[in-house]
């Protein structure tokens, strides 16, 4: 079919009344039971996902919300495959995964529909962003409701779009009602276009129920996009004439005139008047469309009741990627003559021999272009890649990790650098419900190449609110591999592997730990996630240490074997993957087991492995395993206080004395 033929109005159309018949099955399917959750439908908004998706490519990347049935048929995904995905069904285009709020069909551009309000608006940016540094002209849409614009993300995300000229196309679907408030009693402007106009992009109010007006405006916007000529944002003024969610009330909040009134100006009404009135169709071709389609969304109906449901052994797969092929796996020796490095020149070795290997890396952040980053991180890459690879950021955190799960999501493989890791909390909604999840709820077929790098820990009187850690509280989340090196050696290898991995990755680095020095290959070379380190062998206690803490415990170590204690010292060096093996081989061999661990006690990483240990290694133990962690308080500021929270050397020999004692 050609570009003219998607576009006539007979083509939108056909369309609008595919969404429309088939919403109106699902209805019935979930008064049935065949639903087993929530079912948003969008009928009285079919004409602003015909008319825009009648000018993307199966390559044009679309995002969308909790009301993306519409968005999803218009751009291609089956019928059956839409509805046995609300079935629950194996053959759903999201493998039964999502239901009605999380569709997902890549292979036709549809990267995802999202429950949680905003995530779309800075995917698409991503998308965009992606095609800025693969030079491949791809338009990237964000379908979202009113409610969304005044959330941050839509704020952030136009930004961003505005500034680089991102080939993004906002589509704002205005329909008055935010769930079940009415937009007019939330907003201060209730013009959604002057708010893009504001942000210095191409903005227009259109009537959402007119086809034709939107095809129009969508023509202009996406060659626009296509040409360099950046963002345009569409307010598409519509109604939805169907509750929120099917089986709602509806009438609590707005009107039964109201409704009536709406549904007179129904777009598929409206839009058949012309095609008659124009002679584009006659009464007989449409009736015997009418008919094709309603047959269309009983057979869609039919085999997805038909379909399995999916086994229960998938439950769990496509949580995380396998393993890509990179440099060698295995760290070279560091014997004599090894040349020595500061942690973050190793780190910068790594990212920069990454760089030069894949065009699609990019790095994101605050002051980490010419300026080369807070901690020299990123120093001298600029000149070497330029400006859309290096890119500065505006301080928006949740706006940029959004955009590098929707970079992710269509070919590149960001790196966002936010400095601390304090920071990117702002983003915690992104990493937590977007990143880690995507390759999940996709069942495989996204991939999530983001690394998430930044400073942890306490020292330099940095206070509450540039010193947390984090790395317990990010391992929780299925998805996420979570990263702490302790040595220049360790960083360096690591690094290399999560730039060539497939999955999200937060690389925290100790700030203490940046300028010390260590003996680091020359050699490219990668270390295995999930494989601890045994810095030191002993007999008598094992001690597992993260960070910071490994330098400390070591220096305790040097102390007690003076008295005659044989402390064996393992790092982790990644908390997620966890590697419990190796801990617990080594407390088969000396009986006792302490943690020690500059973060909070409660819910930490010690009380995992602990957890771990005393379920697969009781037998093993001498005596109680021990925890000795930093206080449960914000981070002081002054030196005095701020050396009470954390574990030093002489707690540390302390508390491995106890214990050997016990």
């Amino acid at each position: 079919m050609t570009d003219a033929d998607r576009t006539s109005p007979l083509a939108l159309y056909r369309t609008m009344l595919v969404i429309r018949r088939v919403e109106e099955r699902l209805a019935r399917s979930h008064r049935l039971g065949l639903i087993h959750g929530a079912c948003h439908t969008c009928v009285g908004q079919e004409a602003i996902a015909a008319a825009v998706c009648a000018h993307l490519g199966p390559d044009d990347p679309i995002f969308s919300t909790h009301r993306g049935h519409g968005h999803a048929l218009a751009k291609g995904v089956d019928p059956g495959a839409m509805v046995a995905e609300l079935y629950g069904r194996e053959t759903g285009c999201s493998r039964g995964r999502g239901g009605s709020m999380h569709l997902f069909a890549p292979e036709v551009g549809l990267m995802g529909t999202s429950g949680i309000v905003g995530p779309c608006i800075l995917q698409a940016a991503g998308a965009g962003y992606s095609s800025l540094v693969l030079g491949d002209q791809r338009v990237s849409v964000a379908f979202f409701g009113d409610g969304a614009v005044n959330n941050g993300a839509f704020h952030e995300g136009l930004n961003m779009a505005s500034i680089w000229r991102l080939p993004v196309l906002f589509v704002c679907e205005n329909n008055q009602f935010a769930t079940e408030v009415p937009f007019a009693s939330v907003t201060g402007n209730p013009g959604v276009a002057e708010r893009g106009a504001a942000y210095g992009l191409p903005s227009v109010s259109l009537d959402g129920n007119d086809a034709l007006a939107v095809e129009a405006a969508v023509r202009e916007a996406v060659a626009r996009a296509r040409s360099g000529g950046g963002p345009t944002l569409l307010e598409c003024r519509t109604y939805r004439t169907r509750a929120h969610a099917e089986g709602m009330g509806d009438f609590t909040y707005r009107t039964r005139a109201e409704v009536d009134a709406w549904k007179e100006r129904c777009p598929i009404a409206r839009l058949r008047a012309v095609l008659l009135d124009r002679r584009l169709a006659d009464e007989t071709g449409l009736v015997a469309l009418e008919h094709e389609v309603e047959a269309l969304a009983e057979a869609a109906h039919a085999s997805a009741e038909a379909a399995a449901a999916p086994a229960p052994e998938g439950a769990t797969t496509h949580v995380v990627a396998g393993p890509r092929p990179g440099p060698p796996r295995e760290a070279p020796g560091t014997g004599p003559g090894t040349r020595e490095l500061p942690f973050a020149r190793a780190t910068l070795e790594a990212l920069s021999t990454s760089m030069s290997q894949d065009p699609r890396i990019f790095v994101l952040g605050e002051g980490i272009g010419a300026r080369g980053g807070n901690f020299a991180t990123t120093n001298g890459l600029f000149a070497a890649h330029g400006p859309v690879r290096l890119r500065d950021t505006p301080i928006c955190e949740r706006g940029f990790v959004g955009l590098a799960c929707g970079a992710a999501m269509t070919g590149t493989r960001p790196v966002v650098d936010f400095m601390f890791a304090d920071f990117v909390l702002d983003a915690a909604g992104e990493i937590i419900n977007q990143i880690a999840k995507m390759r999940y709820m996709s069942s495989g077929r996204l991939g999530m190449p983001v690394v998430l790098r930044g400073c942890i820990g306490i020292g330099h009187s940095a206070a509450t609110h540039h010193s947390g850690s984090y790395y317990s509280m990010y391992a929780h989340f299925p998805g996420l591999k979570v990263v702490v090196p302790s040595t220049p050696r360790d960083a360096k290898g690591l690094l290399r592997t999560a730039l060539t991995g497939d999955d999200p990755v937060l690389f925290l680095e100790h700030r203490e730990l940046m300028g010390l020095k260590g003996p680091v290959p020359e050699e490219d070379y990668s270390i295995d996630f999930g494989k601890a380190s045994v810095v030191r062998p002993g007999r008598d206690i094992t001690v597992v240490a993260l960070a910071l803490m490994v330098h400390r415990t070591l220096e305790a170590c040097r102390v007690l074997e003076a008295e005659g204690i044989s402390v064996e010292l393992i790092d982790p060096r990644t908390v997620a993957p966890l590697d419990v093996g190796t801990i617990l081989d080594s407390v088969a061999r000396t009986g006792r087991l302490l943690i020690v661990d500059e973060d909070f006690a409660h819910c930490g990483i010690g009380a995992e492995i602990a957890a771990r240990l005393a379920e697969h290694g009781f037998d093993d133990l001498d005596a109680p395993i021990r925890r000795l962690n930093g206080s449960p308080s914000p981070t002081p500021y002054s030196p005095s206080l701020e050396a009470a929270v954390v574990p030093d050397v002489r707690g540390i020999a302390s508390a491995i004395r106890d214990l050997c004692a016990e």
